[in-house]
């Protein structure tokens, strides 16, 4: 009975991760996605084959591209690079239509390891929880110490805070507070 409850409420967490994803669609419309470490933007100048290419937002928060040099690109929206690229360029080609698309985001990530089925590096691409990392982990496996999941959270001064989860509680619908946003950067510790 136990494990047909724990079913019945990672369905229902994960079907409330997936209608949240509509209203994180109109978020990003007034909320600009700013670029971030990892992430992939094709630049190009129309009418000129060399100056085309994929670039790799570096972990520094810049790029470089031929003709513009470096420039931090890492919290800059994909409009206000290609004006940056735009103004930089001009100096050598003149109102040069200047295309940046964004290929691949690669951040915000938070991740989850230990005993779940798919430990690894997860993309925010919107605000989660706790439960729902987990869900988009695979689930705990048998063999997880469901009450004693840790969150890992390390603070802008060097500091790390630790957030106690435990799974066993949440899913009889007590202790409900401790299933937290997870912040960039949060590691799931599943013992």
């Amino acid at each position: 009975m136990n494990s047909l409850k724990s079913l019945i409420f990672c369905l229902s967490v994960m079907a409330f991760a997936f209608s949240a994803q509509g209203a994180f669609a109109q978020l990003t419309v007034n909320n600009e996605y700013r670029l971030g470490p990892e992430d992939v933007v094709e630049i190009s100048v129309w009418g000129d084959k060399d100056l085309a290419r994929e670039v790799v937002v570096r972990p520094d928060g810049g790029v470089s591209f031929p003709l513009a040099g470096d420039l931090k690109a890492g919290g800059l929206t994909v409009k206000e690079l290609r004006d940056e690229l735009k103004k930089r360029i001009s100096e050598f080609i003149p109102d040069a239509p200047v295309t940046v698309i964004l290929r691949t985001v690669e951040h915000p990530k938070v991740y989850v390891m230990g005993k779940v089925n798919n430990p690894k590096a997860h993309v925010m691409g919107q605000n989660m929880s706790v439960v729902q990392a987990l869900a988009i982990s695979g689930g705990l496996s048998p063999f997880a110490d469901s009450g004693n999941i840790v969150i890992l959270r390390r603070n802008k001064d060097g500091s790390q805070k630790v957030f106690h989860f435990d799974y066993d509680e949440l899913a009889n619908g007590e202790n409900l507070e401790q299933n937290i946003l997870l912040q960039p950067g949060d590691t799931i510790v599943v013992p």
